[in-house]
């Protein structure tokens, strides 16, 4: 089926690739900004969403499976 499987230890969500994009997300709409009402927030999310192609570099720093390892004692 192509499809693999990776196993993610409980309480990682850095480790998860939706939620990096939830952070970024959060980050670029919501981080110090005041909404005056639903609607200029819906443009917002909106706005995020139809340049999103504008932010590939970003993405493909954020959103890869190149982790660094910490070797414990």
């Amino acid at each position: 089926m192509g499809i693999d499987l990776i196993y993610l230890p409980p309480y990682s969500p850095n480790l998860n690739l939706i939620e990096r994009l939830w952070r970024y997300f959060k980050k670029k709409i919501m981080k110090n900004k005041y909404y005056e009402n639903y609607t200029l927030f819906e443009n917002a999310v909106e706005t995020f969403f139809q340049t999103f192609n504008d932010r590939i570099a970003d993405m493909k720093s954020l959103l890869n499976f190149k982790f660094g390892i910490i070797k414990a004692n």
